[in-house]
């Protein structure tokens, strides 16, 4: 068994992964809003401690920015892991068995091209599109790494020169138009009054004092309002432009797109599908298929185990 680890804005999972690339067992924990390096490391190793015994390698997907295939973390989303060395940690905690660190956009795509819906594509882009926007890129059926280990990182592909600030600094990016807290704030911006907001358990009036997400974005558009389809026709414009693009560069067959935002299905994909036929134009751009992503919350699992167990096709440092 393969010890994976998915370290992300929203949660930390860890878990055992077959030779097959199941799944058999994983625990989450919400991901702390608070705590100094160590508190976070300690966390992460009492998540680990139950499926710590004989376990032949560890896998791990994270948030960055970071240093690879070093490992050192900076997680946007966790301000007390700056530089910190994830992957040196872990590899005194388990010193008799390779221990392997990427992104964890790029854990994501593998796991799709491995055991999702990219089976069989040689050529592919796996994309997420959450709280930010990420991706990884498999070509010549192996993993991408470029000079850094951030190929495939199409978030920042600039979709509009003159569109809003981007968190790296640029203006324009896709993930500055398209992820979904800065397309709710685009569409609160617009004058969108959520219908509801929160999960089934605790759905409600829509209240100022509380904060809204793309869920709530996307049940509204789906209920019709015109403000939230706008919005998602915005995102899903944004993605066909960039997926056009990144087609044209790399001669893509396949891109697939997980995270939160690729449940909102046709109000999505459909914008995203005419951006992209207008402007993939070339005969051989015109064959990428796009499709959600099929492996759900375990992808980022799948993903960080196949760096060991598919290490020919999915690591390439030592």
């Amino acid at each position: 068994m393969i010890l994976a680890i998915d370290i992300g804005g929203t949660k930390f999972a860890a878990g055992l992964v077959s030779a097959a690339g199941e799944v058999v067992a994983a625990e989450r924990v919400a991901t702390p809003r608070d705590g100094g390096a160590e508190t976070l490391w300690a966390m992460l190793a009492d998540l680990v401690e139950p499926f710590s015994a004989d376990v032949k390698g560890v896998g791990v997907g994270c948030g960055g920015p970071m240093t690879w295939p070093a490992g050192e973390v900076s997680p946007l989303n966790m301000p007390g892991w700056r530089g910190f060395p994830l992957r040196a940690r872990l590899a005194e905690r388990f010193p008799s068995v390779p221990v392997r660190l990427h992104n964890d956009a790029v854990c994501l795509a593998v796991a799709e091209h491995w055991r999702g819906a990219g089976r069989g594509s040689a050529n592919m882009l796996g994309m997420v599109v959450s709280t930010g926007v990420g991706g990884g890129l498999v070509l010549g059926d192996r993993l991408i790494d470029g000079g850094t280990g951030n190929a495939g990182h199409i978030g920042h592909v600039v979709v509009d020169p003159e569109g809003p600030p981007c968190g790296c600094g640029g203006r324009g990016c896709l993930e500055a138009v398209a992820r979904g807290p800065g397309l709710t704030a685009w569409a609160l911006a617009q004058g969108w009054k959520p219908a509801t907001y929160g999960d089934a358990h605790d759905a409600g009036p829509y209240r100022e004092d509380r904060e809204v997400t793309a869920r709530d974005l996307a049940r509204d558009a789906a209920a019709g309002d015109e403000v939230a389809m706008a919005a998602m026709r915005r995102a899903g414009t944004a993605l066909g432009v960039a997926i056009a693009s990144a087609t044209a560069l790399c001669d893509l067959d396949l891109v697939t797109i997980g995270g939160g935002l690729s449940q909102a299905g046709e109000l999505l994909f459909g914008p995203l599908e005419e951006a992209l036929r207008g402007h993939a134009r070339l005969d051989f751009a015109r064959r990428v298929r796009v499709c959600p992503a099929e492996l759900g919350q375990d992808a980022g699992l799948v993903g960080a185990a196949a760096l060991v167990l598919a290490e020919e096709r999915y690591w390439s440092a030592g």
